[in-house]
């Protein structure tokens, strides 16, 4: 089965209230399997808008995925990173 994976840009207004959101939004992925693959806060922007902070996360399925996004910790973490940040997140599924 094709693993599902996170993908985002997030540019961040507030470095130290994202803090909180790392947290919150660290203990969600652990507890949905999730591994991070990249996290990189100068990625080398070659085209479109969508710049900021890279991340990338692996979850055994796109199902795993959505049960992550979905759920009541990722929810609280999602809030805080809203107040403070812009993002752009897709969940794909793997070849």
């Amino acid at each position: 089965m094709p693993k599902g994976y996170l993908i985002a840009h997030i540019r961040v207004r507030d470095k130290d209230a994202f803090e909180e959101f790392k947290k919150l939004s660290g203990a969600a992925i652990a507890a949905h399997g999730g591994k991070v693959l990249v996290r990189n806060p100068s990625p080398d922007h070659r085209e479109g808008a969508a710049e900021g902070l890279a991340i990338v996360i692996e979850f055994d399925d796109i199902d795993a995925a959505r049960a992550f996004y979905d759920s009541d910790a990722y929810t609280e973490a999602r809030a805080v990173r809203e107040k403070i940040s812009d993002t752009d997140l897709i969940l794909v599924e793997g070849v």
